[in-house]
């Protein structure tokens, strides 16, 4: 096996590969925070290398992922449909889940119809790359989420649209880039309706006022939207009222339906088109019926818990503000999301061993994930979370960061 102190002689397309040391040396220093293993999962505790640990970086919002009747479902789909649909849904990967799943999926949204995707990544490139084409333009928020950029990039590609990137969550600067655009030109702008990084929330009312102005289309992407706000957990458009006025809204099953797949919902008309020009859902195996019978099942407890939502919210606020009376640099916010900037990278990494070493997992965020010096813990909440859990991540901070010299 070769060493990396034996590769500067390699060339070629992998000579990065072997310059690439930063994650070793992370390591070497015993605070690598990535891709370590949950061994055991109780929802708010899990077990992570022998030792109970309590879960403030998961985005199982509701907690449902451990719920009896999301696993029942689970189990008892693939004892009725086996472990795979083996195929596309355009072909033989359609089972009647998906389709029981997308009408409720759509009324629960308020919606004429809804299409399941196999991922929430492979959603954005699903949807967006399909409904534009030569001539077209995307304007698209600076801090979308990396599934978003993929299917403008996508887009621009394969049908030569022009992809524009506003401000983040600037409006004034999202119209003087439609000011530009030809009038006749279609025009599609996508958004996060929960930014995945800071938490905060896209304007979903000024952006239907926009797109009204403009002649433009709204798709927003509500992966950690859906469940967190809205009446009942429905997303951004219902957050601000403007479910009518939204044209499009995607979202992941791998958060709050606890599972894996995605979304989305909007006209029929709109929906069907995608259903027989969606390269993403043409040649891709479908959601397996496990995944879909999760994701079914979290939805309709949803449906019948929507208290769920609000204590979400009380649970996020509870330690957002008490991280904010340590002293923390803690960014205000509504959601399931509370970023904690710290600034360098290292000091990160030692606030996140000393947190881990006392039970509690968060996730670290550095560039190119955040900008350069404002490396961040990226705590979310969970609906499971109970004051003991929120108290001892709270009083924890409280003692790593004053050992650091943080607060």
């Amino acid at each position: 096996m070769q060493n990396i102190e034996s590769t500067t002689s390699v060339k070629g397309l992998f000579k990065k590969c072997y310059e690439f040391t930063r994650a070793d040396e992370v390591k070497a220093a015993g605070i690598y925070p990535y891709f370590t293993p949950i061994e055991e999962s109780e929802g708010p505790v899990v077990q992570m290398r022998g030792k109970p640990v309590v879960m403030a970086g998961s985005n199982n919002y509701l907690g449902l992922t451990t719920h009896p009747e999301v696993k029942e479902a689970a189990i008892h789909a693939l004892e009725k449909y086996g472990s795979s649909c083996s195929g596309s849904r355009y072909l033989t990967g359609t089972i009647d889940l998906h389709e029981e799943l997308e009408v409720e999926l759509a009324a629960f949204m308020g919606k004429e119809a809804a299409l399941l995707f196999s991922t929430g990544y492979q959603t954005g490139q699903g949807v967006i790359a399909p409904l534009v084409g030569r001539g077209d333009y995307i304007i698209s928020d600076k801090d979308n989420h990396a599934s978003i950029v993929s299917g403008n990039l996508q887009a621009r590609g394969a049908m030569n649209v022009q992809v524009l990137r506003y401000k983040h969550n600037d409006i004034n600067d999202l119209e003087r880039r439609l000011q530009k655009i030809p009038a006749d030109a279609g025009k599609l702008i996508v958004t996060d309706g929960v930014f995945s990084t800071f938490g905060d929330i896209a304007p979903a009312d000024e952006l239907c006022a926009i797109a009204e102005k403009y002649d433009a289309q709204i798709l927003l992407d509500d992966a950690h939207a859906f469940g967190v706000i809205g009446e009942g957990g429905r997303g951004t458009a219902s957050e601000f009222g403007q479910v009518d006025k939204v044209d499009l809204t995607m979202c992941t099953f791998s958060k709050t339906l606890a599972s894996i797949g995605g979304f989305v919902v909007g006209g029929e008309r709109v929906i069907n088109y995608l259903k027989h020009h969606s390269p993403a859902l043409i040649f891709s195996a479908s959601p397996t019926p496990a995944s879909v019978a999760s994701a079914l099942a979290a939805l309709q407890i949803l449906k019948r818990e929507p208290h769920l939502v609000n204590k979400l919210a009380r649970n996020a606020e509870r330690v957002r503000k008490g991280l904010t009376q340590l002293g923390f640099r803690v960014t205000p916010g509504r959601t399931a999301i509370v970023p904690v900037i710290i600034g360098d990278d290292t000091q990160a990494f030692y606030l996140w061993k000393g947190l881990f070493d006392a039970g509690i997992f968060v996730n670290v965020f550095i560039s190119p994930a955040v900008p350069p010096g404002h490396a961040m813990m990226r705590n979310s909440f969970m609906a499971s979370h109970e004051d003991e859990h929120l108290d001892y991540i709270i009083d924890t901070y409280a003692k790593v960061g004053s050992e650091l010299g943080i607060i």
